[in-house]
């Protein structure tokens, strides 16, 4: 039984600008996007809050116990669904829907993590493409990518630390971000290259792919 001391949020409120659409309803492995995220975050937690789109907040997301309407900004969105998130909850996962492939385990990973005294724990992969730093065109720096990680979600939060962390209304293009400059301990736990992100149309080529080859 999945533990009701633990909710999930999974943001879906995007328009899809650069997918061309909804990217949280295009069909993968025969439902949407975003239900795939919703069932692997029932799964694992005892809440789940759907942020969608404000035109959708009224229609029901299978699994979830909560569906909110999204804000102007990620961050705004997330703190609509803590709005609804209970008081008594101790572990929160932030979850971007795009991200349809993460395993239970990887987010049993990260709620384990800050079960263990952590106060952010986001899932990375090490970068392996060589970075550049550019001003317009020109490259102006070789950036070392020794201890550098890209960062995916799920990310599972003390829910003191992620709430004071949003208490200020900042925003920041993963929640990480927040809790870290407000002084809180974030790690990095082991994420994975088959969790891909859906951007553009051929990312979920992708996921089908991996989908399909049972990653």
């Amino acid at each position: 039984m999945a533990d009701q001391t633990v909710w999930a949020i999974v943001v879906a409120a995007g328009s899809g600008a650069r997918f061309g659409a909804a990217k949280q309803y295009a069909e993968l492995g025969g439902v949407s996007v975003l239900a795939r995220s919703v069932s692997v975050a029932r799964a694992v937690c005892g809440g789940v809050v759907a942020v969608v789109p404000s035109e959708d907040a009224s229609a029901p997301v299978a699994g979830a116990d909560h569906v909110v309407a999204g804000g102007a900004s990620r961050s705004a969105s997330v703190r609509a669904g803590l709005a609804v998130v209970r008081a008594d909850v101790a572990v929160i996962v932030v979850h971007d829907a795009a991200r349809p492939l993460a395993s239970a385990s990887l987010w049993q990973s990260a709620i384990d993590a800050v079960r263990g005294g952590a106060d952010a724990a986001l899932c990375g992969v090490p970068v392996t493409d060589t970075v550049k730093r550019v001003e317009g065109s020109r490259v102006v720096a070789t950036v070392s990518r020794e201890g550098l990680v890209a960062v995916q979600t799920p990310q599972a939060f003390r829910a003191a630390a992620l709430r004071a962390a949003h208490a200020s209304g900042g925003d920041a293009t993963d929640d990480g971000a927040l809790v870290e400059a407000a002084g809180g301990r974030v790690v990095i736990v082991e994420g994975s290259p088959t969790n891909v992100k859906i951007t553009h149309p051929h990312d979920l080529v992708v996921a089908r792919a991996l989908l399909e080859a049972g990653s």
